[in-house]
């Protein structure tokens, strides 16, 4: 049976408020918890006016405290921002606050301009080259599965879920040489999605986390009653999608009708491309996109992505979704 899940970058829409927009990811997660959705992951941007979860672990605490089942983490730590002593620290702290409940997906793009590597003090070329490196220390962190001269207070002995991130080979051969699951970001980057899951299971090395190779991809998700709806929904995200190709991103905007037609050839490829991994429709199209997109990865999870510029029509989406795929769980 596929387990579903969802990703939320913790949108900021245009006139609206950072107060807001963690309220809406509250909201979404009670929706994503009543729904049945497995986990609840929040995404680390930086310089970003229009996404909300840098502070990463803060948000994961006001949402564990506002659900009380579903599994909440990282999608992902960009850990070469960091250390992984730091990240043993906080995601140690969270495992304690939540037990049996936290996720730490981590990813290597730290995503950063000058400014950025001048903000946090770092140089991120290098840390990005020693990232392999630093996913070992912060494992051997949290599990002691190789002797360190410290010990993390809180994260020594935490019980959580370490999981690797990518959009390359990259990821997929670290994920299977330190035999962690995988997850790949194909609902923005889907080019390498079928040779990455390939490396991954070819080269998967079991370890004491886990036994087999567990796959996890990402989808954008809009349903509604009609089809022009969900596309209507879904048009938010794709100006900021052309908004953050060109260079000029910003806040989420509202909704535009037919907005794929006002749109150059160049810039509709562009969407039709990452419309690889999208299910927009009625919940019945939506049900036939993902059994047609686990079909294609053989994914054991799908985590929907899909921010709309009315928080309360991305629970509402969902609502629809949970229920359209429910059948395929009876059966399953």
């Amino acid at each position: 049976m596929t387990d579903y899940s969802i990703l939320d970058l913790v949108p900021v829409r245009e006139g609206g408020t950072l107060e807001e927009a963690f309220s809406a990811a509250t909201d979404l997660a009670s929706t994503a918890e009543r729904a049945g959705c497995k986990r609840f992951w929040v995404a680390e941007h930086h310089l970003m006016e229009g996404i909300a979860g840098g502070a990463t672990s803060v948000v994961l605490t006001h949402i564990g405290n506002a659900t009380s089942t579903i599994r909440i983490g990282s999608g992902g730590i960009m850990l070469p921002n960091h250390t992984p002593f730091h990240i043993a620290e906080q995601f140690g702290t969270l495992a304690a606050l939540f037990p049996g409940r936290v996720d730490l997906g981590l990813g290597r793009a730290p995503g950063a301009g000058p400014e950025l590597r001048r903000a946090f003090r770092k140089d991120l070329h290098a840390a990005a080259e020693a990232f392999p490196q630093d996913v070992v220390e912060l494992r051997a962190l949290l599990t002691g599965d190789i002797d360190l001269p410290i010990r993390a207070t809180p994260g020594y002995g935490s019980e959580l879920e370490m999981w690797m991130l990518g959009s390359s080979l990259f990821g997929a051969q670290l994920a299977a040489q330190l035999g962690l699951p995988y997850a790949f970001a194909s609902h923005f980057a889907p080019d390498h999605l079928d040779a990455a899951l390939a490396v991954y299971r070819r080269d998967f090395q079991p370890s004491a986390a886990l036994a087999k190779p567990h796959v996890m991809a990402a989808m954008n998700l809009f349903a509604a009653d009609t089809e022009e709806e969900a596309e209507h929904l879904a048009s938010s995200q794709m100006q900021a999608f052309v908004a953050l190709r060109t260079g000029r991103p910003g806040k989420l905007p509202p909704p535009v009708a037919g907005y794929r037609d006002t749109l150059p050839a160049p810039a509709r490829a562009m969407l039709d491309h990452i419309g690889q991994a999208s299910a927009i429709g009625t919940p019945d199209q939506v049900r036939e996109s993902v059994r047609a997109f686990i079909a294609r990865t053989g994914a054991e999870e799908v985590i929907f992505a899909g921010p709309t510029f009315d928080p309360a029509a991305r629970a509402a989406s969902l609502e629809l979704a949970m229920a359209a795929l429910a059948g395929d769980a009876a059966r399953a």
